[in-house]
């Protein structure tokens, strides 16, 4: 597990600098959602970038900071160098959706597009800070970036005690998010008289056209995993070899589950119509595996991790699942 010192220090360090984002209670499908679209950035990666970016020291501030990321990452780092006064290079797909790599620039990041997917991107980018003693932000295999993805949970059980004995459905990809929030979660169950009666189940649910992490979870590799165009952009790409994400995830997840791109389509545009939330496809994967019955039907939290999506690409779903 994490540092518990870390897990708190996090919450502490992000107050006023994160936006608590809001939390529904569907009743008639006993669901707690949590809304992340609707962070700083319009994604959780906010939270860990900038969690990572603020204890370092200026030393390592003026030696700018670099990434790699299918876009959301990206934001969350930029969004942390202005705040910390430092330059940021983040190193993308040139297949990543294009209103990511503009709110990237936007935010004031230097992006250089990179051919291949993210695996290529996070390999050149990894090499472009050795070379240049640039500081690394990595989008989930670092502790302090994990610390910070766990207040998700950290904000949602100050609010709903109760939620820690339900299910957590939580996307995942390299494992930030879900790792964080199951060591926020075993730490809750930890603290509790109630021994481990406290901690509900942890569902990841990963997109099949890029089980990379399920591969390492059931099969302790991923070299046979496929690499294949998805809705879930966020969620695609190899892990990065060693991270410290795939133990967490072993020792405190109980499940990683999989779902179709027809079913990540149906539960983006069932998020529009039945709750007014735009979502983006790797947002969309808790719902979708709720939506599916690829879990159980139970008191659930499900984690909505964003919701920058290619407005043309959500207008067509919404067309094509109209009722």
């Amino acid at each position: 597990m994490l540092p518990p010192e870390w897990l708190k220090a996090a919450s502490q360090r992000l107050d006023g600098k994160i936006l608590h984002t809001p939390l529904t209670h569907d009743t008639e499908r006993n669901l707690y959602i949590k809304w992340e679209n609707h962070q700083k950035t319009g994604s959780f990666k906010a939270r860990g970038a900038l969690n990572r970016s603020l204890i370092l020291e200026d030393w390592e501030r003026e030696m700018g900071l670099v990434t790699a990321s299918a876009g959301n990452h990206g934001q969350g780092v930029a969004l942390a160098g202005q705040i910390i006064g430092a330059d940021v290079r983040v190193f993308a797909s040139k297949d990543a959706p294009a209103v990511k790599i503009d709110a990237m620039r936007d935010l004031g990041a230097k992006v250089e597009l990179i051919k291949g997917g993210y695996h290529d991107a996070e390999e050149a980018g990894l090499a472009f800070a050795k070379r240049n003693d640039a500081v690394w932000i990595s989008p989930y295999n670092d502790g302090h970036v994990i610390a910070g993805q766990g207040t998700v949970a950290s904000e949602i059980l100050a609010e709903h005690p109760e939620t820690a004995e339900m299910t957590w459905i939580v996307p995942v990809s390299g494992g930030g998010l879900l790792a964080g929030i199951a060591s926020v979660l075993a730490g809750q169950a930890q603290n509790t008289l109630r021994h481990g009666s406290a901690r509900g189940r942890v569902i990841g649910v990963q997109v099949a056209a890029s089980a990379f992490m399920h591969g390492l979870f059931y099969h302790d590799t991923q070299d046979d995993v496929e690499d294949l165009p998805t809705l879930a952009d966020g969620l695609a790409g190899a892990v990065e070899a060693n991270s410290i994400t795939i133990p967490l995830i072993r020792k405190y997840v109980d499940e990683i589950i999989l779902v179709s791109e027809d079913e990540v389509a149906e539960a983006l545009a069932f998020a529009w119509r039945e709750y007014g939330e735009k979502i983006e496809g790797a947002g969309a994967v808790g719902l979708a595996a709720v939506l599916s019955k690829k879990v159980p039907q139970e008191a659930s939290v499900i984690v909505v991790s964003g919701g920058n999506i290619q407005p043309e690409i959500h207008a067509e779903i919404l067309t094509r699942y109209e009722k």
